[in-house]
């Protein structure tokens, strides 16, 4: 499946928080109502839209995101529904192409996210407890570096 790939605007934060929300209560049910929709929305205006560039894969409307800065991807998500149909590889690609070298961190308990990076050339170099996220959940590093 195609999507078109642009960059986001402030006005569309809202809708990617949706989309966070969505994936990660989803993918993460354990995780679930961690945070209120409001807070989200803030979160994504406030700081996400500010530190990084925000990229999304777009159907009839957003159905995926990117978010990345120097050297690190700070979120990937894709609405449940459409994963599995290329948004989230188009959209790293993205990130991959602005970049030499990337790192991200996903859950431990994420083996969908840890497979989709591993396919994608993404290497385990970390993992720790959770006790310095705010879930407290146990996250692993993943890094990535061209050639």
């Amino acid at each position: 499946m195609s999507f078109r790939l642009r960059r986001l605007s402030l006005e569309e934060m809202d809708r990617a928080a949706i989309i966070l929300r969505t994936s990660f209560d989803e993918r993460l049910p354990w995780l679930a109502g961690l945070h209120t929709p409001a807070e989200d929305r803030a979160y994504f205006r406030q700081r996400v839209f500010s530190e990084c560039e925000v990229w999304g894969a777009l159907d009839e409307e957003i159905v995926g995101l990117i978010a990345f800065r120097t050297d690190w991807i700070d979120q990937l998500y894709v609405l449940p529904f459409w994963q599995g149909q290329g948004a989230g590889e188009a959209l790293l690609q993205v990130a991959k192409g602005a970049a030499s070298s990337l790192q991200l961190w996903t859950f431990q308990k994420n083996t969908l996210a840890r497979r989709f990076y591993e396919k994608r050339g993404f290497v385990l170099v970390n993992e720790t407890d959770g006790s310095d996220n705010e879930e407290r959940e146990p996250d692993a590093l993943y890094r990535w570096s061209r050639g």
